[in-house]
């Protein structure tokens, strides 16, 4: 009869067989590659009914205002000075509660007039619109 204490006819096993183990990853990997896409449309939303429909802008609420990468500010083509500019945009959004700045500014013009004139239409409750250029940079 074989003793337990002698163990010399087993042999142990050094190496982990990582075959398996690559198999589930390679699994698990192409299973996020095909339902990730899958989660960004898997949910449909019913919006709620309520609230105003889009108002048909009038084109005499509308102020096209632009600043020149000089510093220079036009309103409706018109050059003018930003006090001058301000002190007429305060003016006709008293009596035009409807006014809307559409504003278009050179890339290179200071920031600082910029945000004085979102200042000045924000304190006014006048409603901005940007311009921008959708062609990428050539």
């Amino acid at each position: 009869m074989r003793r337990f204490s002698d163990r010399s006819h087993l042999v142990t096993l050094s190496e982990i067989n990582i075959t398996p183990l690559l198999d589930l990853a390679f699994v698990l990997l192409i299973i996020f590659v095909i339902t990730t896409p899958l989660l960004d449309n898997s949910i449909n939303v019913k919006l709620p009914h309520g609230g105003s429909t889009n108002k048909a802008i009038d084109k005499h609420n509308i102020r096209t205002i632009e600043i020149t990468s000089t510093g220079f500010f036009k309103m409706d083509r018109l050059r003018l000075t930003q006090t001058q500019l301000v002190t007429q945009l305060t003016t006709e959004a008293r009596t035009n509660p409807n006014l809307i700045a559409y504003i278009r500014v050179d890339k290179d013009s200071r920031y600082e007039l910029l945000a004085k004139l979102f200042d000045t239409c924000q304190r006014n409750g006048i409603t901005i619109a940007m311009a921008t250029d959708p062609r990428p940079d050539r």
